[in-house]
């Protein structure tokens, strides 16, 4: 049992937990700005072009309802306006990715001195320098 403590105080201080939490919370927010983003700016303008028709609303009734019994439908409509959320998150994680990892091949390139190199990348590049340089060494004392 003080391992699973200890694991799980490991796994906590280490920041995995916390890191978890902060996207948890990142990403509910950002289902309600693309939520908005679909329902109050692209769901109207494709409702002019249909002649005001609304998605949500459109479904395919296989029993009507009556007093004694529930109407029982298909919502397509729903499942297209969540299909437009999928292509509208799924192209942002697209664009953002796109961006950070733009970023990154340029921090991890040690010749640009745009961006700061991190340490291991800097340690792993002398490295390679000086090992380069010891080659060259070793070859010309096996030549001579």
């Amino acid at each position: 049992m003080k391992s699973l403590l200890k694991e799980f105080k490991d796994f906590a201080v280490k920041g995995n937990m916390i890191d978890m939490a902060i996207g948890i919370i990142i990403g509910t927010a950002f289902n309600n700005v693309v939520n908005t983003l679909v329902k109050k700016v692209v769901m109207p303008p494709l409702s002019l072009m249909t002649d005001d028709v609304n998605l949500s609303n459109k479904k395919w009734i296989l029993r009507e309802g009556t007093e004694n019994l529930e109407e029982v439908a298909i919502g397509y409509g729903e499942f297209i306006e969540v299909i437009i959320d999928f292509g509208i998150i799924a192209f942002t994680i697209f664009i953002m990715l796109k961006f950070i990892n733009r970023f990154k091949e340029k921090s991890d390139d040690p010749k640009n001195k745009e961006v700061k190199t991190p340490k291991n990348i800097e340690l792993l590049s002398n490295l390679e320098s000086l090992m380069k340089e010891q080659n060259m060494i070793l070859k010309k004392q096996n030549k001579t």
